[in-house]
């Protein structure tokens, strides 16, 4: 299986040099598309001091950024399959820096913050937040809520476009490895994210939380434009046989073929079940809550996230074990099952089971900050393995170069559709019931996704006599 030989001229060292720069300076990008998403998520604690906003009210965010998110990847696929995956990421990093500038512009508009008194759950508003003249609370809020919303639009072309490119640039027997490598840059978001932004807080207002990453955006847009190709054969090589069985006759795929391609399959709905699942344990945990948690159930005394190394080595190790959770599920996927995605998907989930336990454990008789760091690292490797095999690799594989964007916006927009009703959700449980319910709420999704998976367990795309296809 490692064999290149059948590669031809797209194992040349020039090929793989110009490939490797494409998808640097894509990933680079889509890493500054992930700090500008999870800038919200890094600063829940100080958005709710400034604004007086509860659990709940912050879970409106969580709601609408991945419905949003998630209705327009679904959409957005086959505009990505027809206009290329370029446009797509280009046309989308324009909304993300636009959206995140109007986000922080929006905190101008208190005066005077909110005074809050209590600790965790039971924090609440003595003083409500002064505003400029002519501003209630619950149009300010409604207005920022569908603000963070459209940036979840225009969010949804980053995931889209990666893998409308780089189904044309990757082998199928490349995939799994290549969906690690990658995994790298996007970890490296959540690490300006959750680890970058609080440093921030320490010398700017809350603002620049959002105009930073928006500005960075930009820059990448500048460097995409100049340097980034849809097809090897912009860049001026032949088009590459990727191995999935079809020809690129350099014509846009139909709308007919791409619907057929992807919604017509059994395994690709699977996988899209698999994916709601993916969603509710991630957005529930380690791609949202968790920067609140450690301040409100470790730093009652105050400081600040920057400053608190059990959060920042969660943030880290979120991120580190992040990758290497990518890289053993692509390598074992393509190396040990033969291009199968299921066999590891299925240990993904188990694996965020037994994690998730643990947490809750660690709470219940309260071993402090440092086992749920440990815990929240570990539950982020079987998480963006799994994830990484649902997103990356099994959406060229099961899409193809024609309707990988179409294959992606459905997986991911699965998973984020699912991850709405956890926005909300989960801030409600969390005002009722507090931080010692929140790691067993996710454990029944990742059970439901291993029991599903699982059924794929031996198929492998490209293959004819798949009963699954």
């Amino acid at each position: 299986m490692n064999d290149r030989s059948d590669l031809g001229a797209f194992a040349a060292p020039a090929f793989r040099r110009r490939r490797t720069v494409n998808w640097m300076v894509l990933g680079l990008l889509y890493a500054f598309f992930y700090m500008s998403r999870y800038n919200f998520a890094a600063t829940m604690s100080e958005l709710s001091r400034t604004f007086g906003w509860t659990n709940t009210q912050l879970g409106i965010f969580e709601t609408m950024m991945p419905l949003v998110y998630g209705l327009s990847v679904v959409f957005n696929g086959p505009l990505a399959d027809r206009i290329g995956g370029r446009k797509a990421f280009l046309f989308g990093a324009v909304g993300v820096t636009i959206m995140n500038f109007l986000f922080g512009a929006c905190t101008l508009a208190v005066v005077t913050p909110a005074v809050l008194e209590g600790k965790g759950h039971d924090a609440h508003v003595v003083t409500a937040a002064v505003l400029r003249a002519g501003i209630a609370p619950g149009t300010l809020l409604a207005v920022m809520a569908t603000v963070w919303g459209i940036n979840g639009y225009f969010q949804s072309f980053g995931a889209l476009s990666i893998v409308k490119v780089n189904a044309q640039w990757f082998h199928v027997r490349e995939r799994g490895t290549f969906a690690a490598v990658f995994g790298v840059l996007i970890r490296l978001g959540l690490i300006l994210a959750f680890s970058g932004v609080p440093f921030i807080l320490t010398v700017l207002p809350l603002r620049w939380a959002f105009w930073l990453p928006g500005a960075f955006v930009a820059v990448m847009f500048v460097v995409n434009f100049l340097w980034m190709r849809d097809r090897p054969q912009d860049a001026g090589f032949e088009p590459m046989d990727t191995g999935e069985g079809d020809v690129d006759d350099g014509k846009p795929a139909t709308l007919a073929f791409v619907l057929r391609k992807v919604f017509a399959s059994r395994a690709t709905w699977l996988i899209a079940l698999c994916s709601m699942m993916i969603g509710m344990v991630r957005r529930s945990t380690v791609d949202s809550w968790y920067p609140k948690f450690f301040t409100e159930t470790y730093m009652q005394g105050g400081g600040r996230l920057a400053d608190f190394l059990p959060y920042q080595t969660a943030a880290w190790g979120i991120a580190v074990l992040g990758i290497a959770g990518g890289f053993a599920a692509g390598i074992t996927s393509d190396r040990v099952y033969g291009g199968r995605r299921a066999p590891v998907i299925t240990f993904g989930f188990i694996g965020m089971a037994v994690t998730l336990c643990l947490l809750g454990v660690s709470g219940a008789v309260g071993l402090g900050p440092w086992m749920p760091a440990v815990c929240l690292a570990i539950l982020s490797f079987f998480v963006n393995g799994a994830h990484g095999m649902v997103g990356g690799a099994a959406s060229m594989d099961f899409g193809g170069r024609k309707a990988a964007a179409t294959a992606a916006g459905m997986f991911d927009g699965m998973q984020y559709l699912a991850s709405s009703f956890v926005g909300l959700g989960m801030g409600w449980v969390l005002d009722h019931w507090g931080w010692a319910a929140w790691p067993w709420v996710p454990i029944p999704f990742a059970c439901v996704g291993a029991l599903l998976i699982s059924r794929l367990w031996n198929v492998t795309p490209g293959q004819k006599g798949n009963k699954h296809g």
